[in-house]
């Protein structure tokens, strides 16, 4: 395992880790809000990717036509200029005249950046997280199931078409020292599947793995790294099928 720890947030973005790994630092991610920060922005940037390499791409007689245009600019000729020297006889340098060419250089650059804009858009990578997304789909689907003894809720989005889905809490009680909300999906053959750890039940927490292939999604308390399965009984469970509990709405 690596010996600095937190250099393993990418890997864990992107489920590269071995279970050893994975447990480890899901132990050290309940600790480290810098390293949760991370694997949110790696799964976030991932999910941008994703998206945009199904976008179109600029021509490649674009380039061509820029480079042929650049080929054609006549360049100003040498510039010249007097310069004063120590002693009683002036000398004349030439300075060659490099503004026309860097100003070609740059307009080439942003017409192709222009032209690519539609591809990526760099600023607006941070403005809506793949969780919003999740919460704003037009197939989101949410399920809210009540805690024990009536003590907050918590309610799950899932959406089809972006096979993901998000948790977040209503008053819901701070697990005991020591412990941890951890989510789960139920997968066919494998049973529960950790799906990610939820240190802040009052924010919407994106859970790893496909729901759209799960049986059920849970939530149970263990302890603060994470467990491979299940050591406790879910506080919360969610059948998903058409048969599911809990209050339901598109």
């Amino acid at each position: 395992m690596s010996s600095d720890i937190h250099a393993l947030s990418g890997a864990y973005a992107v489920d590269a880790l071995d279970d050893f790994e994975r447990v480890q630092f899901e132990r050290h991610l309940a600790q480290c809000a810098a390293c949760r920060a991370e694997v949110q922005s790696f799964r976030e940037t991932t999910a941008i990717m994703t998206e945009a390499e199904t976008e179109p791409v600029p021509p490649a007689s674009l380039r061509a036509g820029v480079l042929a245009g650049i080929s054609q600019v006549r360049p100003f000729p040498p510039e010249t200029a007097a310069v004063e020297t120590a002693g009683p006889v002036s000398t004349v340098v030439t300075l060659r005249r490099r503004t026309l060419p860097m100003l070609v250089a740059a307009a080439a650059v942003l017409v192709l950046v222009t032209a690519g804009a539609f591809a990526w858009h760099p600023w607006t990578s941070g403005q809506t997280t793949l969780a919003d997304q999740v919460l704003h789909a037009p197939d989101a689907v949410k399920t809210t199931e009540k805690l024990p003894g009536g003590h907050g809720e918590l309610t799950l989005v899932r959406s089809a078409s972006l096979k993901r889905a998000v948790m977040v809490g209503e008053a819901v009680p701070e697990p005991p020292a020591g412990k941890t909300y951890q989510l789960w999906l139920q997968e066919p053959g494998e049973g529960m599947v950790s799906a990610g750890l939820m240190p802040d039940s009052h924010q919407a927490t994106l859970l790893s793995g496909d729901p759209t292939t799960a049986k059920a999604a849970a939530v149970s308390v263990e302890p603060a790294g994470g467990s491979k399965k299940p050591t406790t009984q879910p506080v919360a469970l969610f059948p998903l099928s058409s048969g599911a509990s809990g209050s339901s709405s598109a």
